[in-house]
């Protein structure tokens, strides 16, 4: 599933060509992805002018001059698609300016797309409940300190959890506990001040090199330019079960289950 910087990077490369351009024509070449595109899409955007791009947790958004805002979501498999020679089966919205044509492809149609007004985004059920931004100021070691605190669920846990920190995925939390040394099985509320303290700095700094390399291609994801994300080449536990620390301490990378997901860790240097 493309995780934040997948879509962070995402948002960045529409801009360049969405950013200040009028919508002029907008086709669903299907009734739905995961759900029904909204009924009144087609007529609320055609014509308008797009303001500006941002994104929410995993969320991309499509602002315009009419009030309303698109919104996105990538599921398992979505990327948008810039210029492509030629539609294929699984581009299933297409937007088009005076000089570009934009594909939203989804082959395994787990995406979403809807229209939100812009006054009511902070309170749409899909945002209402989020946490932080990891890359906002709104996330500091105090925070987690309310939103850990005499929690038994573990800290891998409870950092996957939206409503805890806004848009991190199990690929992020993984780097970013060994980058604090924090064990994932370790109580959330037995994580010390220091450790959050680490904890807080590490998930922005593994969140925004990984976008600046273009995010984490692992099976279907691709910047809208075409190009693939490179990230995993660095990645210091994911996926490396059985492999010596990076730390050379001597640790070697475990794997474990939580919550049904994978976590790679070092038992050495994370506790």
């Amino acid at each position: 599933m493309p995780e934040l910087p997948e879509v962070e990077t995402t948002v960045r490369g529409l801009a360049r060509i969405l950013d200040g351009r009028r919508i002029e024509r907008i086709e669903t070449r299907r009734a739905d992805l995961r759900r029904a595109f909204p009924p009144d899409l087609v007529q609320a955007l055609t014509g308008a002018l797009v303001t500006g791009l941002s994104r929410r947790a995993k969320y991309g958004l499509i602002h315009t001059d009419r009030g309303r805002a698109l919104v996105f979501h990538l599921g398992m498999s979505g990327r948008w698609r810039i210029d492509p020679d030629a539609l294929g089966t699984h581009d299933h919205l297409v937007l088009e300016t005076a000089s570009h044509r934009l594909a939203l492809n989804d082959a395994r149609r787990f995406g979403s797309v809807d229209l939100v007004d812009e006054g009511e985004l902070a309170s749409w059920p899909a945002f209402a409940a989020l946490g932080p931004e990891p890359l906002g100021e709104g996330l500091t070691p105090s925070v987690l300190r309310v939103a850990t605190a005499g929690r038994k669920p573990a800290i891998k846990l409870l950092l996957l959890d939206q409503r805890v920190v806004a848009g991190l995925g199990n690929i992020y939390v993984c780097e970013a506990l060994w980058r604090a040394g924090i064990d994932p099985r370790k109580a959330g509320g037995r994580v010390t001040g220091p450790q959050l303290a680490r904890l807080v700095p590490a998930i922005r700094a593994v969140l925004e090199e990984s976008i600046a390399d273009g995010g984490s291609t692992l099976r279907d994801f691709a910047r809208p330019d075409g190009e693939l994300g490179y990230f995993a080449t660095r990645f210091d536990v994911y996926g490396r079960e059985g492999a010596a620390c990076r730390r050379e301490d001597g640790g070697i990378i475990r794997r474990v289950v939580q919550g049904g997901r994978s976590t790679w860790f070092c038992p050495k240097c994370q506790r």
